[in-house]
């Protein structure tokens, strides 16, 4: 057994002169857990809620958009819909267009963005998952049918059951000129709304869903697109599939996945993560403090141990690394204890949620979702050993050469 390890671990275990060594060194260990099991815990949390969004994201954004990169339409024959489907990972493509209308339900007035959809909606995305009151069918019998945001529904008052008022959708005309009857400025349909879907307040104060042919009908267009939505086989040749499209589309297209599609949200996440990651690292840091004081405590405490490796050959680097493991292992043992420590709470959640969110309301979830990455654990175990290795460090190159130099010489 190596000889630094021996003596560092006889001495963090076996008694010391002064119980107060030991109470100090037991506060170090435990300080150091307390704050590796709050880095473990609150990372595993921002994991869950970061999972938890990306699922709601998930349901409504495709795996890939197409979109053009100037101008809010393209042309339809434009797009060589065989080629896109020789590429193999691709699955579906959803025609989508986008447009800003009026809603109307009763009295009430509502701004809204109607996406039109193509009979592959329900294939590229997981809106069916989404529907909070009745059913997510867009087309049926030969009607056509809407889905609409929570938000919106709520703000209309909004019953399905209401078979005799439908939603009234009004969206500019594409005149030349100017008119004077203003009801003429404006195309209107009416539409049966079949569900209410609830996926992130954005989303659900934003959208109501309709066929496309509804959409075209209503806008004047003849073959005209916002953008592809693509649903691919495998996620792990997104990358590949991307510069494939990429190929395929060309200049005048941008091809986004769905970190992309929410790139701001999903780089704010990462922003608090990592922020929250440094503050509770400088707590551990603080706690590591401990450490320091009780290897300054130990080495004053083993003046004569010191003394008796001196004159048995032991050179003052030797004794230095003793102390140096002495602290390392403090600081280890902590570490792991933390990681056991919150890895057992995060799993216990993740089983049982005994910690409930108690946000006042109801909501998605009832306890705090936990996600447990392995990397977390590499990552809060480098910064253990880190502040641990100066934490070690410091004690046993300047206290002990403040007052055992003369003993070592």
């Amino acid at each position: 057994m190596n000889l630094y390890f021996y003596i560092a671990r006889r001495y963090l275990f076996a008694k010391k002169t002064h119980n107060i060594i030991n109470i100090i060194s037991a506060i170090s260990v435990g300080g150091v857990t307390i704050g590796t099991a709050a880095l473990i815990i609150v990372l595993s949390v921002f994991n869950g809620f970061e999972g938890l969004v990306v699922g709601m994201f998930n349901s409504f954004n495709p795996d890939l958009k197409v979109s053009p990169l100037k101008g809010k339409t393209f042309q339809e024959k434009e797009i060589d819909f065989k080629k896109i489907y020789q590429v193999s990972n691709v699955s579906h493509i959803t025609k989508v267009i986008e447009e800003n209308a009026l809603i109307k339900y009763h009295e009430k007035q509502y701004i809204a963005s109607i996406k039109a959809v193509s009979e592959d909606f329900h294939q590229t995305s997981r809106i069916d998952s989404m529907i909070v009151s009745g059913d997510a069918a867009l087309e049926y019998a030969g009607k056509y049918y809407a889905l609409v945001g929570q938000g919106i529904a709520y703000y209309l008052g909004l019953s399905l059951n209401d078979y005799d008022n439908p939603l009234s959708i009004y969206v500019p005309r594409h005149l030349e000129g100017n008119q004077i009857d203003p009801l003429e400025a404006f195309n209107s349909q009416f539409i049966q709304p079949s569900g209410i879907f609830s996926i992130q307040q954005e989303y659900d104060q934003k959208y109501v869903i309709v066929p496309l042919r509804f959409a075209r009908t209503l806008l004047e267009y003849d073959n005209e697109l916002s953008a592809l939505e693509i649903k691919i086989k495998n996620i792990n040749y997104l990358k590949n599939t991307v510069k494939e499209l990429e190929s395929i589309f060309g200049n005048n297209f941008t091809v986004k996945d769905r970190y992309q599609q929410e790139e701001l949200l999903f780089k704010i996440m990462k922003s608090e993560k990592l922020i929250v990651f440094l503050i509770l690292s400088f707590i551990l840091l603080i706690a590591t403090f401990n450490v320091i004081g009780s290897l300054s405590m130990l080495i004053l405490d083993k003046k004569k141990d010191i003394s008796v490796l001196k004159s048995m050959g032991a050179s003052k680097q030797t004794i230095r690394n003793i102390f140096f493991t002495e602290g390392m292992m403090i600081t280890l043992f902590g570490g792991l204890l933390g990681m056991l420590l919150g890895g057992m709470v995060c799993w216990l959640q993740l089983q049982f949620g005994f910690i409930k969110m108690n946000t006042g309301a109801t909501f998605i979830i009832e306890a705090y979702p936990v996600k447990i990455l392995f990397q977390d654990f590499l990552y809060v175990l480098l910064i253990v050993l880190v502040i641990g290795f100066f934490a070690a460090w410091y004690p046993v190159k300047y206290i002990s050469k403040k007052h055992l130099e003369a003993r070592l010489a």
